[in-house]
């Protein structure tokens, strides 16, 4: 038996009596019939399996009241591929910066001064239903002049399922369209329910 037999056979045996397993450090015992791709595995000093799996989202859901007495928990992961997207006929011209928060939690600022962002967004989801809030901000300042008041110099935002081939993401199922032209002047956040799978 080669060293490096050797090794594996002693990790693999680590591997197979680890105390508990997890995933973006939610623990999955029980979890099965999953397929993680690019993930980094690492086993701690207790025989822990910790999975860091980015664009995956792990939630412990707790099973309707008449299943409770058996203390069964469901572990539930996002399967599909979630994106945002902005889309400007003219770069800069609506002087919008956006603020984008799912769940409560702030994500990022997407700016009319950016080039378009295309940015997966899978892992701030949880299985099921989820909050989206948009908010949009006129950046322009007192003394300045607009940079152009027409309607058809617009700001658009995309939310929705997708996939990537490469350095191409398809949204195959939009699920949020967020508009702000040049024409409009006020700030507008708008809330949205997604039901990711």
């Amino acid at each position: 038996m080669t060293r490096s037999t050797l090794f594996l056979t002693a990790l693999l045996a680590t591997v197979a009596s680890a105390a508990d397993v997890y995933v973006n450090g939610v623990n999955v015992e029980g979890l099965s019939n999953q397929n993680f791709t690019k993930v980094n595995v690492t086993i701690d000093e207790k025989g822990n399996v910790h999975i860091d799996a980015p664009g995956y989202a792990v939630k412990k859901v707790t099973i309707s009241a008449d299943k409770q007495n058996t203390g069964v928990k469901e572990e539930g992961l996002v399967t599909k591929k979630y994106f945002v997207v902005t889309e400007q006929n003219v770069l800069g011209r609506t002087e919008y910066d956006i603020d984008l928060y799912i769940n409560g939690k702030f994500i990022r600022t997407l700016r009319s001064d950016d080039e378009q962002i295309v940015s997966d967004i899978t892992k701030h989801f949880a299985p099921g239903k989820n909050q989206v809030l948009l908010q949009a901000r006129k950046v322009l300042n007192q003394k300045d002049q607009p940079k152009s008041t027409r309607a058809d110099h617009f700001f658009r935002v995309i939310i929705g399922e997708g996939t990537m081939t490469a350095d191409q993401v398809t949204i195959e199922t939009p699920l949020i369209k967020f508009e702000r032209t040049a024409a409009d002047s006020n700030d507008v956040r708008q809330e949205f329910s997604v039901t990711t799978r």
